[in-house]
């Protein structure tokens, strides 16, 4: 007597068409998680991509030669309470240096940026610092009648701006949160640009 032959499995049988269903899903969710890495990789390449640009965008200036391998000098100053504030504290945190004095009239022409960059970066972990190289506070806090949201200090010896290499006021040093020089400003710019913010925040 013959024995039956088993069925042979085709393309119309259960188990086969469930695999016909379940590689084209494979493959798409492979697909779609390649897709989504790519897309993560380049979104992240395009964000430092326009910070940077942010940055290049406020127009630097070559650094002064002062500033060997990108390292600040560092300083303590008094700020208008009589408190210390050095730059070594400020570790962590991107900072805008200023130098200015309120007998140059480009630096006065320049506060009105910087008070309004103040108040933008309010509450964030930006800093900004303006170095006042006048006489003496009283002429300092006469120019503030009003206050002030600018972290303004004193240097009453007028040495600071020099170890920077500045020869002119206004000039401005952004410093990255690990306490480099990246960018350096000769002459007053218009802070107000959104790309100043968005600058700053790439130096973290």
């Amino acid at each position: 007597m013959k024995h039956p032959k088993p069925p042979v499995a085709t393309a119309s049988t259960p188990r086969n068409a469930g695999v016909r269903r379940i590689v084209p899903i494979a493959v798409t969710a492979l697909a779609m998680g390649f897709v989504a890495v790519a897309f993560a990789m380049g979104a992240r390449d395009t964000l430092s991509r326009t910070r940077d640009g942010a940055c290049k965008a406020l127009e630097p200036d070559p650094m002064p030669a002062a500033i060997v391998d990108g390292n600040p000098p560092e300083f303590q100053l008094p700020d208008a309470g009589g408190k210390t504030v050095s730059l070594s504290a400020q570790r962590g945190h991107p900072v805008m240096l200023n130098f200015w004095a309120t007998w140059c009239p480009p630096c006065v022409e320049e506060i009105p940026a910087l008070e309004d960059l103040a108040r933008r970066i309010d509450g964030t972990d930006l800093r900004l610092l303006a170095v006042s190289v006048d006489d003496d506070w009283d002429t300092v806090r006469r120019f503030f009648a009003q206050g002030t949201r600018i972290g303004v200090l004193h240097d009453a010896s007028k040495e600071l701006p020099k170890k920077y290499g500045t020869e002119k006021y206004p000039e401005t040093y952004l410093i990255d949160a690990k306490g480099k020089v990246r960018y350096f400003f000769a002459n007053k710019r218009d802070w107000t640009r959104p790309e100043t913010v968005a600058c700053l925040e790439s130096l973290r």
